[in-house]
């Protein structure tokens, strides 16, 4: 601080009893020719410059038609005569009905949209609005994306605003922001202050274009299901098991990490691609036993998936199946009576007859969880009324017989 001070002091002593005060020379009206090449030659340097220029050029241009009116008077008749110069631009997008715009709006792809979101700030606001990201939002992320990745998204808006709150508004982080502006020069720092906000604030949106931005870039990881994990491993084989996935735009295939098993490390896989991906069936946790509601309304022949689980410290996959017989049963339709059984089989036919993983027998009134640290431990059953669904587990069907 003294050595502040004792500059400001030389300074002002030279300047007033060293510095002659003298009317500018002759050549500084020339400064303002050389300002122009200045500035242009500043703007080739930073395009930010010349795209503020372009902005408001275009700006300028867009306006509505303008009408001048001229009066003149004739000394000779006395009369006056009233001139009207009409002066037209090129047509406008934005000059088009809402209605209009919004349908033109509404056939672009994302890309597209993005990219008329940089054209103005009126097209910016109508570009970005979730009515028109939200049919692109449902037609591509839609099947993938449930109840459980729309609450992390949340949860991690939440704490993308508690950072920025915390940074700019309070504790230490205001503090330093503070402290910070008394070092940096003032427009230094503004710039800077005003460019992280800015920053942290995007990152801190909830709208939908936020979301689909995130997943797109692979910013974001979310939780899903994914078919048949570790590229199809024979002991994950008709099975579905949750784990977070992150996009990758570059090969359109996805990165998979899966909750360790036990004492056993994360696995993860990458290039999974679409079609062994959905959003979990229910909204629990992997660790939470469903308690199903339709053990009464299940028949032979009911394409079903159940919980199923190594031992109890593992959480549940999902695994495909299908009602059988009882063995008392010869499995006539007209004399079938399985149904009013209180003890139901649940067959998986992607194992050999014989296998001890063929099938297993359930009590239909007061079933939990059932097994043990041989066989495992079943869980809940879901019963699959959707032939989309049932298409879908089928889809990957192993080429031959498990043992």
């Amino acid at each position: 601080m003294l050595i502040y001070f004792v500059t400001f002091i030389s300074f002002i002593f030279f300047y007033k009893y060293t510095l002659p005060i003298k009317p500018l020379p002759s050549w500084a009206s020339e400064m303002r020719l050389l300002s122009f090449y200045f500035w242009e030659n500043l703007s080739i340097l930073f395009p930010s410059i010349k795209f503020l220029k372009n902005t408001q050029m275009t700006s300028n241009m867009t306006k509505k038609k303008k009408v001048n009116k001229s009066t003149t008077y004739s000394s000779e008749n006395s009369k006056t005569t009233t001139t009207t110069t009409t002066t037209t631009t090129n047509p406008c997008l934005l000059d088009l009905p809402d209605l209009v715009l919004e349908t033109i709006l509404e056939k672009l792809e994302p890309s597209d949209l993005s990219t008329m979101a940089c054209v103005s700030t009126c097209l910016k606001d109508i570009c970005l609005s979730d009515f028109l990201w939200k049919r692109h939002m449902k037609e591509k992320w839609g099947r993938i994306i449930g109840s459980a990745a729309q609450r992390e998204w949340e949860s991690h808006i939440a704490t993308q605003k508690e950072s920025k709150n915390y940074f700019f508004d309070g504790g230490e982080g205001g503090f330093l922001v503070k402290y910070l502006s008394k070092l940096m020069p003032l427009v230094v720092f503004k710039s800077s202050f005003n460019g992280k906000r800015k920053q942290m604030e995007s990152s801190s949106d909830c709208s939908i274009v936020s979301f689909y931005r995130a997943l797109e870039t692979g910013m974001f990881w979310f939780p899903a299901q994914v078919f048949n994990r570790e590229n199809g491993h024979v002991g994950f084989i008709m099975s579905c098991y949750d784990a977070e996935l992150c996009y990758d735009s570059h090969t359109d295939t996805f990165e998979a990490r899966y909750p360790p098993h036990g004492t056993r490390a994360i696995a993860s896989e990458s290039g999974v691609t679409w079609e062994r991906l959905r959003a979990a069936p229910v909204d629990n946790s992997p660790h939470d036993l469903l308690i199903s509601n339709s053990l009464n309304d299940l028949r032979p022949k009911d394409h079903i998936e159940i919980q199923w689980r190594k031992n109890k410290q593992f959480p549940y996959g999902w695994w495909y199946g299908v009602i059988g017989h009882l063995e008392s049963c010869d499995g006539n339709t007209t004399y079938c009576q399985c149904h009013t059984s209180n003890t139901l089989v649940v067959e998986f036919k992607q194992y050999a007859p014989g296998s001890r993983w063929r099938h297993m027998t359930i009590n239909r009134k007061d079933h939990r969880e059932e097994g043990n640290e041989t066989e495992g431990f079943y869980g809940g059953i879901k019963k699959l009324y959707n032939k989309d669904d049932i298409s879908m587990w089928q889809q990957f069907w192993p080429a031959g017989i498990l043992e």
